[in-house]
């Protein structure tokens, strides 16, 4: 019965030396990933007057993290120290800013401002004419190649133009007015029957001018 006690004391001593070198091992050691995240934040203006810049991009290198400023150009994302963070946007030149390592706390507020990127195009000389009647010589006397001209006649043409009219798609002001269109058509008809256009003198006129122009030809 002694040597069964012996060994069984002995684990359990073991066990908890092992539970409060551990507890203590967590007290003094702090929690290396926790302290090393930094909340960035700030603003993102222009250098010139300071005007605040919407929907920069911050991106930190190399992570595939980033996020952008609203429209007041205030941002804030989650880094860690010593990580570097990219500042781009159309028409400034990017600015990289590094997190410090032994920065203290886990907060580190920037202002950052940006400089315009200005890109050089080549000269363009414009000479206009010396007088208006030149220009109207030279305009008129012009010379368009006949597959120019034949393409110009065609884009042009009735037909053409209520083909392109009728594939384009509505916009937003189109949308709305047909749908309310619609809508009132509905509650008008509400209950009884809707007029049919088959006994209708003026959709039939409309028909048959459609078809004399030749709007009902196969296009191919």
């Amino acid at each position: 019965m002694k040597k069964t006690i012996i060994p069984l004391l002995v684990v359990i001593l073991g066990f908890f030396s092992n539970a409060s070198f551990a507890q203590q091992t967590t007290q003094n050691s702090p929690n290396i990933y926790r302290d090393s995240v930094v909340q960035l934040y700030g603003v993102v203006m222009t250098a010139d007057s300071l005007k605040a810049i919407p929907y920069a991009s911050i991106v930190v290198n190399k992570k595939g993290r980033g996020t952008i400023t609203n429209n007041d150009g205030v941002f804030s994302i989650a880094v860690n120290k010593g990580e570097h963070i990219t500042f781009t946007c159309v028409g400034f030149k990017d600015r990289t800013i590094l997190i410090p390592k032994n920065l203290e706390g886990n907060q580190y507020s920037v202002i950052q401002l940006m400089i315009n990127d200005t890109n050089f195009l080549p000269a363009t000389i414009l000479k206009p004419r010396p007088t208006r009647a030149q220009f109207e010589r030279d305009f008129v006397n012009a010379k368009v190649d006949d597959d120019l001209y034949e393409t110009a006649r065609k884009n042009t043409s009735e037909s053409q133009k209520r083909i392109i009219l009728a594939s384009l798609p509505r916009d937003g002001k189109e949308a709305v007015g047909a749908s309310l269109t619609n809508q009132a058509s509905k509650y008008y008809y509400s209950g009884q029957l809707p007029p049919m256009n088959i006994l209708n003198p003026v959709a039939w006129k409309s028909f048959i001018d459609s078809w004399k122009r030749g709007d009902y030809k196969s296009k191919n």
